[in-house]
């Protein structure tokens, strides 16, 4: 396994972070359990997990996946083995996102933070976070697959300065070590940097974007913070879902899998993004490669990522996704990577 810094702290994670979606809809306490296990194993030190989670997000589920990892420190009694990451849901203004927690009120206050916040714990079964994130930001931006700015006057936004006041806070009680974004924007990146100089208040670690062959927008404006901040990203969904590894192609449906289950998901299906991820396929298969090895590595080569937040529900996808950091691309299969990215432009943003 390979290791790469968190931000500016001392924490250094692996550069392949178990993501665990999955756990509580479409993987077992056990199966879970058995992922961490694995996952240790092979070096990954990096447990990434939200307070929304499994998805897609229901009232009857929500909470799950932290419970599960709960059960397994209470078992291992392995805390200090893994650098442990949670999120906090934003407002449930758009339709996309979650209106059954906290009964919808989710922004980004006092009141809202702190209950989700002692809430994951308690389900973690834990003191304290490594690494505590907002899941969404607390107004509407171009998240969630939104292609264009909305140019949208919220009804209530709570400032940015509250609410990392609030996570000050955390820190100062213990709680939380160190704090992230996810979803955000260059914009807002630009706010909490400012006001963490300003104000003394904490600085943002980390931006947990998409980022894969299909969605390069990070690219565009948050990897410049990367580069001259240290923010690193902690990417999600780096193979678009499960498509980049090709097993949608053609209409194809496997049992099981979460296209098939959820019908919700079109981010990475539009016909664009098909045409784009055959070509990939294609070029992963001549060079001897499996598709998703090739998207994995094409993620972990770049200079911005931190960590390459993996999701699997199957031990064989896990040993693959894990295997992926031995995997170099040469230049030849960069530059055609970029070739094919020239003629499909993030078709799925």
């Amino acid at each position: 396994m390979k290791y790469r810094k968190l931000g500016h702290t001392g924490i250094e994670v692996s550069l392949i972070g178990l993501g665990t979606m999955t756990w509580g809809e479409q993987n077992t306490e056990s199966e879970a359990h058995e992922q961490i296990d694995y996952a240790l194993s092979h070096g990954v030190n990096l447990v990434d997990a939200a307070e929304m989670y499994p998805v897609p997000p229901k009232p009857e589920t929500q909470g799950r996946t932290e419970t599960y990892i709960g059960t397994w420190l209470a078992k291992t009694g392995r805390r200090n083995d893994i650098v442990l990451a949670s999120k906090v849901s934003g407002p449930a203004t758009d339709p996309k996102r979650p209106g059954h927690i906290r009964n919808g009120q989710t922004h980004l206050d006092r009141k809202n933070i702190t209950e989700a916040l002692d809430a994951s714990l308690k389900r973690l079964q834990t003191d304290y976070l490594d690494l505590y994130q907002l899941h969404w930001p607390d107004r509407t931006t171009t998240t969630f697959g939104r292609p264009n700015y909305p140019w949208k006057n919220d009804a209530h936004t709570v400032p940015i300065q509250e609410t990392l006041e609030v996570l000050q806070d955390f820190i100062k009680a213990g709680k939380v070590r160190h704090i992230g974004v996810s979803n955000e924007t260059p914009w807002g990146v630009a706010q909490y940097l400012k006001l963490a100089e300003t104000q003394n208040l904490p600085r943002i670690v980390s931006i947990q974007n998409p980022y894969n062959l299909l969605n390069r927008s990070y690219e565009n404006g948050l990897s410049e913070f990367s580069h001259l901040e240290g923010v690193g990203l902690l990417a999600y969904s780096p193979l678009g879902m499960g498509v980049l590894a090709g097993k949608y192609l053609n209409g194809a449906r496997p049992e099981g899998a979460r296209m098939t289950l959820f019908t919700r998901f079109d981010r990475y299906m539009k016909p664009q993004a098909e045409r784009a991820t055959k070509e990939y396929v294609q070029l992963a298969r001549d060079q001897g490669l499996s598709p998703a090895a090739m998207a994995l590595a094409f993620v972990n080569q770049q200079p911005f990522v931190t960590s390459n937040l993996i999701g699997a529900t199957r031990i064989s996808q896990l040993k693959e996704n894990i295997d992926s950091v031995e995997v170099t691309l040469s230049k030849e299969v960069m530059d055609a990577i970029q070739a094919i990215h020239q003629r499909y432009p993030n078709p799925s943003p």
